[in-house]
């Protein structure tokens, strides 16, 4: 019998998604990848071969290895939630990873210079946001749980991805974030709110950073959420030496998904190098 992908389908692989708590992104990714192969797909029958074809068009197109294994990732899930056994394919294997490029990674002084220049411009919200997620490590999609009731017990209770965890919060950033609630007469819930008062979208917190990105004379591509949970990261094991806390701090399940915030820059590896002194 011909297979197909069809709307149906698609509904129903949602809903399983979200019986399974997977988070909203997560969700609107494995969509948006099954919804790109059966665009490309078209009218060919789905077959195993059609799908090896999937994975060499991504590589010819110029993905990075990683990307075509996410690629990969949400057909296999969604294959399998269908019974299509025989459809998943292998991920590409990539060696572990030595060290990082720094064309991406945030240095605490660009942090520096991008909080600086929030606060110059008078958007206070912003440089406070800034901080709070670079100092406490949450995921851009936590921001929400960080509210006046949080802030008045300097923790705040997570609760994502069918994981619950305790943030601590800085005293010092409680400080502040109550200050900036008294000013705006918000009295409970959510700390960053937009005007009309809702929740600020990923999306925004996103273009909100990277409309720093010029006068602070960062990077673009150093500029997102991510790298102010990396820079929390670094930061913290810098201090403290403590893989095993730091999964903790971050809500990782696993210590390997740690240490691939802690990877060094490709300068710092090559001094590492260097200081072996096996050169004559």
């Amino acid at each position: 019998m011909e297979r197909r992908i069809r709307a149906a389908q698609l509904t129903a692989f949602r809903c399983r998604l979200w019986e399974e708590e997977r988070g909203s992104a997560t969700i609107e990714k494995y969509l948006r990848e099954v919804r790109a192969f059966s665009a490309w797909l078209g009218d060919q029958p789905l077959t195993k071969e059609q799908v090896f074809r999937w994975k060499d068009h991504l590589a010819v197109c110029g993905h990075q290895p990683a990307t075509i294994n996410g690629k990969l990732a949400a057909l296999n899930k969604f294959f399998g939630f269908l019974g299509w056994k025989d459809l998943p394919v292998r991920y590409l294997r990539i060696q572990r990873r030595l060290f990082r490029s720094t064309e991406r990674e945030l240095t605490r002084e660009e942090y520096s210079r991008l909080l600086d220049t929030a606060w110059d411009l008078g958007r206070v919200r912003l440089a406070l946001l800034l901080e709070t997620i670079c100092a406490t490590g949450i995921r851009v999609s936590e921001v929400p749980y960080i509210t006046v009731e949080a802030i008045r017990s300097g923790r705040a209770e997570i609760t994502l991805k069918g994981k619950i965890r305790t943030i601590l919060l800085p005293g010092k950033l409680c400080r502040k974030l109550q200050k900036y609630a008294g000013k705006r007469k918000i009295t409970s819930g959510e700390i960053f709110l937009t005007r009309s008062g809702r929740g600020l979208s990923r999306r925004q917190i996103w273009a909100e950073m990277k409309s720093l990105c010029a006068r602070a004379g960062v990077a673009a591509s150093k500029v997102f959420p991510h790298n102010l949970r990396h820079l929390f990261a670094r930061t913290f094991y810098r201090a403290c030496r403590d893989v095993a806390k730091l999964a903790d701090m971050l809500g990782h399940s696993s210590i390997e998904t740690t240490r691939l915030y802690l990877i060094s820059t490709g300068t710092e590896h090559a001094r590492q190098l260097e200081r072996l002194g096996l050169v004559t």
